[in-house]
C-alpha cells in the first residue's frame, strides 16, 4: 500500500508516523485522515510494534488542524468527488476516537498544533514539544467548535477554568505554558527534540511491553470508574501480562543482574 501524504516506518519495535503535507502545514484533509487511520490500524494489530511516535514534516507545524481550504472546495465538488470523500470517511477511525488504544503513543510536536492537530496530540500519551511550538483550539474563530473530542479532552487534561479560558477565546498556548498546565511532558529547543523523544522511546523500551500495555489500560479505563471499582476490575492486558513469558523474564533478569530480553509474549 502506498501513501502520498504521510510516512510510516517501523524499526526496533517503534512505528514512526509523519504527517507529510508541509505546504499546507500538515493540515488534515480526507486523504491524510485516512492514511493516519491505516497507520494506527497497523500499530494496533502488529505485535512487533510496541509503541508509536507521531509528528509532522518540517519545523513549522505538527498539524494546523482541519484543512479549511479543502472544506471550502467541497461546495464546488462533483457528486463523484463527494462520494469518494464519504467512502474514505467511512473507512477512517482517528486516534482521538480510539478510546482505549492499547499501545503508547508519543507526540513529537515540532511547531503549531492547532485544532485537529492539538486534538491528535492530546489523544497521545506523552507530548514532547519544541520550545517554539504553539498549541490551541481556535475553532470558534472560524465559526466551528473543537468537535474532534477537543472540547472534552482539554478540560480533563488541564482543568476546567484554564481550559475554558482557551476554548472560549481560541487563544494559543505557548509550549512552555502548556508544560506548566500539565498538557505537555517536556519542552526543549528544536535541535534537541529528536534526542529528547528518543530518550522517552528508549525508556519505554526498557520496560516489558505487556507491562506497559497493562499499565495504560488500567489507567485509562480506570479514569471512568470510582477508585474501588477501578482497583477491583480485571483488565484483559493485565491477564495477558500475568501469564506471559516476560512476567518470568523480569525477575529472572534482575536476579541474574542482566538486561531483560523482552519478547512481548
Amino acid at each position: 500500500m502506498s501513501f502520498t501524504v504521510s510516512e510510516f516506518e517501523v524499526a526496533d519495535h517503534v512505528a514512526r508516523i509523519t504527517l507529510n503535507r508541509p505546504e499546507a502545514m500538515n493540515s488534515l484533509n480526507p486523504d491524510l485522515r485516512w492514511e493516519l487511520s491505516q497507520h494506527f490500524d497497523e500499530v494496533e494489530r502488529n505485535d512487533d510494534i510496541w509503541l508509536a511516535v507521531v509528528t509532522g514534516t518540517g519545523d513549522r507545524a505538527f498539524s494546523a488542524g482541519a484543512d479549511l481550504k479543502h472544506r471550502a472546495r467541497e461546495a464546488a465538488a462533483t457528486d463523484e468527488e463527494r462520494a469518494a470523500w464519504r467512502q474514505k470517511a467511512q473507512e477512517t477511525t482517528p486516534l482521538n476516537q480510539r478510546w482505549h488504544f492499547p499501545k503508547p503513543v508519543i507526540a513529537r510536536v515540532n511547531g503549531f498544533a492547532l485544532g485537529g492537530g492539538l486534538e491528535l496530540a492530546m489523544s497521545c500519551d506523552i507530548i514532547v514539544a519544541a520550545e517554539h511550538a504553539e498549541l490551541g483550539l481556535p475553532e470558534p474563530r472560524r465559526g466551528l467548535i473543537a468537535g474532534g473530542v477537543g472540547v472534552h479532552r482539554l478540560p480533563r487534561q488541564i482543568g476546567l477554568k484554564p481550559a475554558m479560558g482557551y476554548l472560549l477565546t481560541g487563544r494559543h498556548l505557548s509550549a512552555q505554558r502548556a508544560f506548566e498546565l500539565g498538557l505537555v511532558n517536556e519542552v526543549v529547543p528544536l535541535g534537541e527534540l529528536d534526542a529528547t523523544v528518543d530518550g522517552w522511546v528508549a525508556d519505554i523500551l526498557r520496560c516489558a511491553p505487556l507491562s506497559v500495555r497493562a499499565t495504560k489500560e488500567a489507567v485509562m479505563r480506570g479514569l471512568d470508574m470510582a477508585l474501588p471499582q477501578a482497583f477491583y476490575t480485571e483488565y484483559e492486558s493485565e491477564r495477558r501480562r500475568a501469564h506471559s513469558e516476560d512476567m518470568l523474564e523480569g525477575p529472572r533478569a534482575f536476579a541474574e543482574k542482566r538486561t531483560p530480553n523482552w519478547k512481548g509474549r
